[in-house]
């Protein structure tokens, strides 16, 4: 941003939480807030009048929730840089907020010079994270792609995988579906590669894990 100031609007419900933020980052020499909104509803409208560079984001708020307004915001504004700030971290939350066009993600147990530091550097364009949240979408995006791999089995293949899960040996297999030891050995086979496993055990684990077996 080099030596212009970064214009922020806060947009929380919680008034003493706006004005403890305001307090500390009035006394910043490169951020002015330029603008406090006690819900959603008033941040958007907010956004649009006063064109503030960063705007911190509450997400559960009366009139229109932090979701919500990210959106309305994003849609109207495309570059503004919105920082969730908030205390939740659940996946009805997280995902929505990111995908509606939030910039960066903190927690309320954020130090407020760390929030102070989240702002500049979304203001230079640099999103920020909490920890807790990065591990959750790295979570998310590895259980996600493991459901997608068990997707590309053919039928077959998925009662074969099904069967391993439940102990079954090649020979039982065989007699359970009517085919040669051969055949089933090649179902095996194409399962290990699909699903990048080493083993019938891991085959056996990945069934119980993505809840293919009982």
């Amino acid at each position: 941003m080099g030596n212009n100031l970064v214009k922020v609007l806060l947009v929380d419900d919680h008034e003493m939480v706006r004005m403890g933020m305001s307090a500390f980052l009035q006394t910043q020499p490169d951020i002015e807030v330029i603008g406090q909104a006690s819900n959603g509803l008033e941040g958007v409208e907010m956004t649009k009048r006063l064109e503030p560079d960063v705007i911190v984001m509450d997400l559960v708020m009366e009139k229109m929730d932090g979701i919500e307004a990210t959106r309305a915001i994003m849609k109207d504004k495309p570059l503004s840089k919105v920082i969730v700030l908030t205390s939740f971290i659940d996946d009805e939350k997280v995902y929505p907020v990111i995908e509606a066009g939030a910039f960066s993600y903190l927690l309320k147990t954020s130090s407020a010079k760390e929030i102070a530091q989240a702002i500049r550097q979304a203001a230079d364009g640099e999103p920020v994270l909490a920890s807790k949240v990065t591990n959750k979408m790295m979570n998310h995006m590895r259980s996600q792609k493991e459901k997608a791999l068990h997707e590309e089995l053919t039928p077959r293949e998925l009662e074969v995988l099904k069967l391993i899960g439940v102990g079954q040996s090649n020979q039982e297999i065989a007699e359970s579906l009517f085919i040669g030891i051969k055949t089933v050995k090649t179902h095996v086979s194409n399962i290990l590669q699909k699903l990048a496993l080493e083993d019938r055990t891991q085959i056996a684990i990945y069934a119980h894990r993505h809840g293919l077996v009982k």
